[in-house]
């Protein structure tokens, strides 16, 4: 059996996954924000995600989790039969297990197990695209694996992908595998930290230049990447999948009254969103945290719309993003809601000065919130009264492409502009005509 490495799945691990039949397993703790049936069907969207088949989906209740197995014996007996009766090769359990669990629950069922964490990295390790999120894939992998060696990785060196999560047991030679681990996890923190330089420096050219930056979050599957396409009129993926977008996206748009501003997909977040993915992703995940302008994107027709709004709040905690970083609240996906839900929804919206509630996929109510975030953008301007020469098209081509000019006056060789701008470009104008 190959073992992973840089650059995707190998064949024979992605063929098993795609094909694989799966019993979803919820230990049900109680006091959870959302209810089991819809963190079921999350978790069965998750594998269907990669092309598995989900065969059944339980709930089990845990009073007492168990150090060996999380559930009790005779919830690990109904799993098996169940895991015989759908001929399953493969139990998700959505929840975390430890190394010694996960193996407990293999030797119980007689099947492949995986957790939530290793169910999320093994999408992201299918859907990174770029050098670079096949870099952050494989080290949150590796950060995971870690602790669990349950076959060899004396191979790592051979490059040949793949990142094995649900492949069987192999040899272990526990130490020399962690030392190759911690090496193989060495190099690619260096080269992630040259990633990390790079965006650096792109991101203070385009802080230099100087555009706004606006990044779209959002739980996963709530439709940034339909409205980033919609704002853009780029061919970002958009599918109804759950982790369709994970390499960041940036594009240039226009917005009434600012010419040219940056705008960032970028990949959706998820509850319970493993730590190794976070810390792994920092490069990717600093475009929010320096953003000037968060478009939070919420699937308003999701029944646990608040629970996501609460974990997407709670990642933005996580990686950095300051409190009062502003934001708009994007209420997407109008054309699912009921119609006769919607007059009170709108309303409610109209109430708070931060949410837009629209379709992007419809396009309706997608003009408010261009207007909205302009609107945000430009609060900080002013307006200012500047005179030019009647033959400066550069200064009167400077003022429309970074202000917004509200009128003008001319006379026989000069021109009096009536613009909004921010004091720093005002500052920049005044600086370049100086000059």
């Amino acid at each position: 059996m190959s073992v992973a490495g840089a650059g995707g799945f190998d064949r024979d691990q992605s063929e098993f996954a795609r094909g694989a039949r799966a019993v979803v397993v919820l230990p049900d703790r109680g006091g959870a924000s959302r209810d089991n049936e819809a963190r079921l069907a999350e978790t069965a969207g998750l594998a269907l995600a990669i092309g598995m088949v989900v065969t059944d989906r339980v709930a089990l209740r845990v009073r007492a989790p168990k150090a060996a197995t999380l559930i009790g014996s005779g919830q690990v007996e109904q799993i098996a039969t169940l895991v015989r009766l759908e001929e399953a090769g493969l139990v998700i359990v959505d929840a975390a297990l430890t190394p010694i669990q996960q193996r407990n629950l293999e030797t119980g069922t007689g099947v492949k197990v995986i957790d939530r964490t290793g169910l999320i990295l093994e999408i992201f390790g299918e859907r990174a695209a770029t050098a670079e999120g096949r870099l952050q894939v494989e080290l949150a992998h590796l950060d995971y694996q870690a602790g669990r060696l349950v076959r060899s990785w004396t191979h790592l060196e051979r490059q040949r992908g793949g990142f094995g999560f649900l492949g069987g047991p192999g040899e272990t030679q526990i130490e020399a595998d962690r030392r190759l681990i911690r090496d193989r996890m060495a190099r690619l923190r260096r080269e992630l930290d040259g990633v990390t330089r790079t965006r650096g420096l792109h991101r203070d050219r385009r802080q230099r230049a100087p555009w706004p930056v606006v990044a779209l979050v959002g739980y996963t599957n709530a439709g940034k990447s339909t409205l980033f396409n919609r704002l853009t009129g780029a061919e970002v993926m958009a599918e109804d999948l759950l982790f369709a977008t994970l390499d960041p996206t940036l594009r240039q748009v226009s917005l009434p009254g600012i010419d040219k501003a940056i705008l960032s997909d970028t990949v959706g977040f998820v509850s319970d969103l493993p730590t190794q993915l976070v810390a792994a992703f920092k490069a990717t995940l600093e475009e929010v945290v320096s953003a000037d302008l968060l478009i939070h994107v919420r699937d308003i027709a999701h029944p646990d719309t608040e629970a996501q709004r609460a974990d997407v709040e709670a990642v933005l905690a996580e990686i950095g993003v300051a409190p009062a970083t502003p934001r708009i609240e994007a209420w997407n996906k109008l054309d699912l809601v009921p119609a006769d839900e919607r007059g009170a929804m709108a309303a409610e919206a109209e109430r708070r000065e931060s949410v837009v509630v629209l379709s992007a996929m419809t396009g309706e109510g997608v003009d408010a919130l261009e207007k909205r975030v302009a609107d945000r953008l430009t609060e900080g301007h002013r307006r200012y009264a500047i005179t030019l020469d009647a033959g400066d098209g550069a200064g009167a081509a400077w003022l429309h492409a970074h202000g917004e000019v509200l009128g003008q006056a001319a006379d026989e060789d000069r021109t009096t502009y009536d613009v909004r701008l921010s004091p720093d470009d005002y500052d920049r104008f005044e600086t370049r005509r100086g000059a």
